[in-house]
């Protein structure tokens, strides 16, 4: 749900890019669980803002500018059971990490390895035979079907 952009101030507080669609969504949860693949660290979020068009964050146990650098880098994450349910035709970019993306001729194209926001809207990165960049949007992204780990997309093989 964001990253630890860099320490702020001199108290342990940390600056935050969320990466969801509102600046303040991260404030809706008490908890965060801090870290990369290699392990998670849960924190309680003592106090956060909206501070100059960026939120701000105290988290539990971090009490200076030290502990706060140690933290830079680390990805911000909630558990999944506090999420709300997403509305018709949205999706939690980790439900479509992994499927597969296949095109209207029925050649599969690789499975979604990631996705980039680029404002005017999200990017399928698909890695298969070679990386492909597939816009996220109608009309381009036909179909996607949770329960069979498919996308289905009109984009040709060569594009």
């Amino acid at each position: 749900m964001g990253r630890v952009a860099a320490p702020y101030a001199v108290r342990g507080w940390i600056k935050v890019q969320p990466f969801t669609e509102y600046l303040d969504s991260l404030l809706d949860y008490p908890v965060w669980r801090l870290g990369k693949k290699a392990g998670w660290q849960e924190y309680r979020v003592v106090d956060a803002k909206i501070h100059s068009n960026h939120l701000v964050a105290q988290l539990e146990g971090v009490d200076d500018r030290t502990q706060a650098e140690a933290l830079q880098g680390l990805e911000i994450a909630v558990a999944r059971d506090e999420l709300p349910e997403a509305e018709e035709d949205e999706y939690y970019w980790d439900d479509l990490i992994g499927l597969d993306v296949v095109n209207q001729d029925g050649v599969n194209l690789g499975k979604v390895a990631g996705i980039l926001e680029t404002g005017a809207h999200d990017v399928l990165k698909v890695e298969g035979d070679r990386e492909r960049l597939i816009p996220f949007t109608e009309p381009i992204v036909v179909e996607v079907d949770l329960a069979a780990g498919c996308i289905r997309v009109d984009w040709g093989v060569d594009y």
